[in-house]
């Protein structure tokens, strides 16, 4: 009887193999869902690894299954799966769930948390090295970054290109090694580096592997959020950092940029626009030079991390890559707050 029983099984878990293949997701296909901002599906609609598994986890309708149902079963594949996996043979965890069990393993992981800035400690760095008049250079690594210095090295030239189709409106066309040379040693002379917060294989699952395949490790960087901008703006601490201070503003939107500021009181000293892309970065530090400034304001795409880290090494100045706040400022679609103390 048992003999019976799991030959049957056997071939029910052969049926359910011969469907799932036919169900497959391409390759091609998962990139185009990270593109639209949808998550790829990994292992949908995978049979249990037990042929003797009394619970296959199958839809049935795998090979014309809806966005949502395949959702569903990435969504259980990428955690609850990873748990059972883990578990002893015949046990059972029904009191946790997987929000639960991941809660636990930080708890046992704190040694290996690497800190990163605040956007307080960002701000009061900034204002130090413009009153002891040191150089410094604040970048944050996007999306155009983090495919640029992935290009032809971690994926390939077409998928960069799928994942990243704004590239060329952030002043970069793929493939582009030189590009990718400048950005890679940039990144390394920068004191102060945003990163993305978010674990998602097009950022953070893209970039460190890419930063450590240019020889750079991220415990050699001062690190903060790549939206730090945002957060300097949202707490108040943006306006405190101009204030007073002669400013030089890069990028296409830098004189609608100098009438918002000036409105403010802020003295705005000199604009630099346009930006034309990755190499006109040498064009816009010599016109730089010649221009009186405590600190930049950077929104030029890509290029960006490149004009401020130039800027401090080349001019001794202090550069901020303020980004899509600048047009965000420029449309109306935020106000410049007023400024608070800040310490430290």
């Amino acid at each position: 009887m048992h003999s019976r029983r799991a030959r049957r099984r056997r071939r029910n878990w052969n049926r359910a193999r011969r469907r799932t293949r036919t169900g497959k997701r391409t390759p091609s296909r998962n990139r185009s869902s990270i593109a639209n901002g949808r998550l790829p599906v990994e292992s949908s609609f995978a049979p249990s690894s037990d042929p003797l598994e009394e619970d296959i986890a199958i839809s049935g309708k795998a090979a014309g299954c809806s966005y949502d149902e395949g959702y569903r079963q990435g969504y259980y594949e990428g955690g609850e799966a990873k748990v059972e996996r883990q578990l002893p043979p015949y046990t059972l965890l029904p009191d946790l769930t997987i929000d639960d069990v991941i809660a636990l393993g930080i708890q046992q992981v704190t040694a290996s948390l690497v800190p990163v800035m605040s956007p307080t400690a960002v701000c009061a760095a900034v204002i130090r090295a413009l009153e002891q008049r040191q150089p410094l250079s604040v970048i944050r690594l996007g999306d155009g970054e983090v495919l640029t210095l992935a290009h032809d090295m971690i994926i390939s030239v077409e998928e960069a290109k799928l994942l990243g189709p704004f590239l060329p409106y952030a002043g970069v066309t793929l493939p582009d090694t030189a590009a990718r040379r400048s950005l890679a040693e940039s990144i390394r002379q920068a004191n102060i580096v945003g990163i993305p917060v978010s674990r998602h294989p097009s950022f953070q699952g893209l970039l460190f592997p890419a930063l450590n395949q240019h020889g750079i490790s991220h415990r050699m960087l001062r690190m903060t959020s790549s939206t730090v901008n945002y957060a300097l703006h949202e707490q108040g601490l943006l306006s405190r950092m101009l204030s007073g201070r002669q400013l030089l503003l890069i990028g296409n939107k830098a004189a609608g940029l100098a009438d918002v500021l000036g409105s403010h009181g802020l003295e705005v000293t000199g604009i630099i626009t346009p930006v034309k892309g990755v190499h006109d970065v040498q064009r816009i530090i010599e016109q730089a030079a010649s221009i009186e400034f405590d600190l930049a304001l950077v929104a030029a795409g890509v290029a960006a991390v490149m004009i401020c880290t130039a800027i401090a090494q080349e001019l001794g100045k202090v550069s901020f890559d303020i980004g899509h706040l600048a047009d965000r400022l420029v449309s109306g679609g935020t106000f410049l707050l007023p400024g608070v103390e800040v310490n430290g």
